[in-house]
């Protein structure tokens, strides 16, 4: 079977989520979306490309801080509405410097903690937000 990225179901606003998780672990590192032109440009670079849905633009993920993402494995749901790839992460996948966007924990009880340590300083990164 072979199939083309346009051939993945999208949702109203031509997107599909992508549940990145690294490779050799297991963690699930961070949810992005990506339009059909984003899944071609990742499937041809070997490393990821998402849709910014708030900036109306492609985004390579990893351009401002270098913590790019190797894609080992692609995977797409029985629904072709999903997708899964697998990647060696470089650095930290968060853009709050965590090694996953995943990093804040919830009780029963709405106590949040933190798990991990930061592995950047997101101000020298990318500057104030």
């Amino acid at each position: 079977m072979r199939i083309k990225p346009e051939e993945l179901k999208y949702n109203q606003d031509g997107l599909i989520p992508a549940i990145v998780q690294d490779y050799n672990t297991g963690e699930v590192l961070m949810l992005a979306y990506m339009n059909s032109e984003a899944v071609a440009k990742t499937l041809a670079s070997g490393e990821t490309w998402f849709w910014s849905r708030s900036r109306r633009k492609f985004w390579h993920k990893g351009e401002s801080s270098g913590n790019v993402q190797k894609v080992k494995e692609i995977f797409f749901d029985c629904d072709r509405d999903t997708l899964l790839i697998l990647v060696e992460q470089k650095g930290a996948a968060c853009h709050e410097g965590y090694y996953s966007c995943f990093h804040y924990q919830l009780s029963g009880d709405g106590t949040v903690t933190i798990k991990g340590e930061p592995l950047f300083d997101p101000e020298k990164v990318y500057g104030k937000s």
